[in-house]
């Protein structure tokens, strides 16, 4: 079991006002699983999302990740924890405007104190591997959003993460783009890497093996979804032929 929650919660305080986010959530994600967290809007999954990708803390409950209970951790060694086992991609790619693309992917391999040589290596190879390495030299404003997603995806495996965490990865892309981003992730996937995608889309839901459905905080359904998914890429795939 690679994450298993337990009663995990966390709660915003004010002087005025308290604010329940995650309510006592019980899941699990298992090695090469692709899980999709879905709610609408202010349900809590992103912060859940966070908390599970140690960006913040819960205030209650247990975290465990690969058997090492992590919900207590120290800032710092939260931020250790994560550079070294969790890859991100973001809604609005998060990349550094002022490195190139060769930079930012570069970027989490330097934190993990990585050789010059090893980097230069992982980073041509997912460079190729997600089909931009002929814009290696340029700048994020000099891509397409679908670019630059790529980037970020390409950023968010090099290291060869645990887990891959996706907060709507797609939001900003147009359909075409999007459908290229879930593919790419679909392949990853394939390939056994663990992705936990949070998303508004039904479409892209489709493409992850489990949706997990959150309301008000709490976990409401978990639904498998590899039959699910099989159907649907092939009334595709009929489609497509008439």
């Amino acid at each position: 079991m690679l994450i298993t929650t337990t009663n995990l919660s966390k709660v915003f305080r004010s002087s005025t006002v308290e604010t329940t986010a995650v309510n006592d959530v019980n899941i699990t994600v298992n090695e090469g699983e692709f899980v999709s967290l879905m709610g609408p809007s202010g349900c809590g999954k992103s912060t859940l999302l966070h908390i599970l990708g140690l960006i913040d803390a819960p205030t209650g409950g247990s975290y465990k990740f690969l058997g090492t209970e992590v919900a207590n951790l120290s800032e710092k060694k939260r931020a250790h924890f994560r550079k070294m086992n969790i890859g991100f991609i973001f809604q609005n790619f998060n990349l550094l405007e002022q490195l190139t693309v060769y930079e930012n992917v570069e970027l989490p391999l330097i934190y993990q104190g990585v050789s010059t040589a090893k980097r230069r290596e992982a980073v041509h190879a997912v460079l190729e591997k997600l089909a931009i390495a002929h814009r290696a030299g340029h700048y994020p404003t000099q891509l397409s959003g679908g670019q630059q997603q790529r980037v970020a995806v390409a950023r968010a495996i090099v290291t060869s993460p645990k887990i891959i965490l996706a907060d709507e990865p797609t939001g900003n892309l147009d359909s075409t783009n999007g459908a290229e981003v879930m593919g790419i992730l679909g392949e990853l996937n394939k390939e056994g890497s663990t992705i936990l995608m949070v998303t508004h889309s039904e479409r892209d839901a489709k493409c992850s093996n489990r949706i997990i459905r959150v309301l008000d905080g709490k976990v409401v359904s978990q639904e498998e979804q590899a039959a699910k998914a099989q159907s649907s890429t092939e009334e595709e795939q009929v489609a497509d032929r008439v």
